[in-house]
């Protein structure tokens, strides 16, 4: 059986990764909480395939819109810093990433990925799973979902400004709108 997750701390992570600027450094969540900032640390299967680059990517468009609400954007898969970045540098045309504006963990041991129960065992890659950790490390959202699907950028910055607002927000909620 599953073990809740959301409203308990976030389990503490450390990766390489590479950045923005294609080096290689640490991320951490211990990091983020440090400087006060929102999480969203997303889990996609591997490299080089169909559906991860179209949200990698959306994601990383829309990332002036994490950074105004002072959220640090992760992306993770257990693929290598050096597959991250052939897939970085490999234009978008064929299938890459080209430039990204937040950094790609590499979870080579599986241990992030395991933590935060999705990873597939028998495959040893992630399922999508997006988690959302308030600035004092609490894990307050989480979705896991079949492969096959990309996220939705739209929405994954309604539930951070959902999760901000501290109040309670009903269905159909957007930016904006009063909160019970």
């Amino acid at each position: 059986m599953a073990e809740r997750m959301v409203g308990k701390p976030a389990p503490r992570f450390e990766m390489d990764a590479v950045m923005p600027n294609k080096e290689t450094k640490k991320v951490s969540l211990e990091e983020n909480m440090k400087n006060e900032k929102w999480t969203v640390l997303f889990f996609y299967p591997m490299d080089f395939t169909f559906v991860c680059p179209t949200e990698i990517t959306a994601l990383s468009e829309r990332y002036g819109e994490f950074d105004d609400l002072d959220a640090e954007v992760i992306g993770v898969s257990t693929d290598t810093v050096h597959t991250h970045l052939a897939w970085i540098n490999t234009n978008r045309e064929d299938n890459g990433l080209g430039e990204l504006n937040y950094p790609l963990a590499a979870d080579t041991n599986h241990r992030v990925s395991r933590d935060y129960g999705v990873l597939i065992e028998e495959e040893g890659v992630a399922l999508r799973g997006l988690f959302i950790i308030n600035p004092e490390g609490e894990l307050m959202y989480q979705v896991v979902f079949h492969n096959n699907i990309g996220r939705d950028a739209d929405e994954t910055l309604r539930v951070l400004q959902a999760l901000q607002t501290g109040g309670l927000c009903p269905a159909n909620w957007k930016p904006g709108q009063k909160t019970l």
